[in-house]
């Protein structure tokens, strides 16, 4: 559905702010662009809106060059991050407008019957003589997406839509978004710089880094499977555990305690260690409490999350965190021991590149 092809976009500072991406996007998938302040996801939203023209590379639409076309005639929805909706004008007028201007203009009735049927579709029926000013965040927030929806588009974008809601609401309107997206079977891309909002909601995710795609995958696998050490750190929360190693022999040692390399599965090496110092990430689930432990260490603190325990302790000098059942009773204070579960051990070279 949409295919972008070796996408730049440098500003007239000189600022680079895409790289030469490459993307494949299908009909009706929703993708979720990924990444902290800067990286580029916005860029691209603006780029496939038309607000923005690329310095190189093309942008195509059911293989259809869009690039030159204007934004109307692209076949796409935009919902905005502030909403914007038009403060003087009922749900109902809002819904209503994009069906009453330009090429899409229609007979008032009949635009007031599209208006309905959409606001049905995403539940906002009993808003319709309500102005944005007497109505929630979540409320202006259906009433936007129903204001995309109602012309039919080809293609949903979204820029950050839920990052003005409280953290329940937020959780609420994205399960609605999905089912509604999915539902009319239309492909959306979904910016955002919240982790846990792209995992929830998306078929697939676009992680990027300085204007570069760090990896675009299915969600889990970019927290199983990190393609290299930016994914890995951005992926999981609490974040990993990076342990700087050395090779000696067929051993990684640290100071507090060491990893056979014979121990781990072949299969999963990416390449041969041949250098010297390598970067050991260990999420904190697989920092395993043992009675016969690899190494010991005093507790710091414990936060207590449902039904999870984070401890936070020091090893080789460095704060590390591991997760455990609440049901363990580990206080601040108490010794404790560790083993190290293989199956969780991601080894990279000091460059970020993943090597197991």
């Amino acid at each position: 559905m949409i295919q972008i092809e070796k996408l730049k976009k440098v500003y007239s500072n000189g600022y680079e702010a895409l790289k030469s991406i490459d993307l494949t996007i299908n009909e009706g998938e929703l993708v979720c662009l990924l990444g902290p302040s800067g990286c580029g996801k916005t860029t691209i939203l603006n780029l496939l809106a038309g607000l923005l023209d690329p310095s190189g590379g093309d942008i195509k639409f059911a293989n259809e060059s869009v690039v030159g076309k204007h934004p109307k005639d692209r076949g796409i929805g935009l919902v905005f991050q502030n909403y914007a909706l038009y403060p003087h004008m009922t749900v109902l007028e809002n819904v209503m407008f994009p069906l009453t201007v330009g090429k899409n203009k229609k007979p008032k009735n009949e635009a007031m019957e599209i208006a309905k049927k959409y606001m049905k579709i995403t539940s906002i029926e009993e808003l319709a003589d309500k102005k944005p000013g007497e109505m929630s965040g979540g409320q202006q927030q259906r009433v936007a997406i129903t204001r995309a929806l109602v012309q039919n588009p080809k293609i949903l974008l979204l820029d950050e839509p839920l990052s003005n809601l409280d953290a329940r609401l937020r959780l609420k309107i994205r399960e609605e978004i999905r089912r509604l997206v999915k539902e009319i079977g239309i492909t959306t891309i979904f910016v955002t710089h919240d982790q846990e909002e792209a995992l929830s909601i998306s078929d697939r995710i676009v992680l990027m880094n300085e204007g570069i795609v760090q990896q675009f995958d299915v969600p889990q696998n970019l927290y199983l499977e990190p393609s290299n050490l930016f994914v890995a750190k951005f992926m999981g929360n609490p974040i990993i555990n990076l342990i700087d190693m050395k090779k000696e022999g067929n051993v990684l040692k640290s100071r507090d305690f060491s990893i056979d390399l014979s121990l781990l599965n072949k299969e999963r090496f990416k390449s041969e260690l041949k250098e010297e110092n390598y970067i050991v990430g260990i999420r904190p689930e697989y920092f395993e409490l043992s009675e016969n432990p690899l190494f010991k260490v005093e507790v710091e603190s414990n936060e207590l999350i449902g039904k999870d325990c984070i401890i936070n302790f020091k090893v080789n000098d460095i704060n590390a965190k591991s997760i455990t059942d609440i049901s363990k009773k580990v206080s601040e204070g108490d010794t404790v021991g560790f083993d190290i579960n293989y199956n969780g051990i991601y080894i990279f070279t000091e460059n970020g590149v993943r090597v197991y």
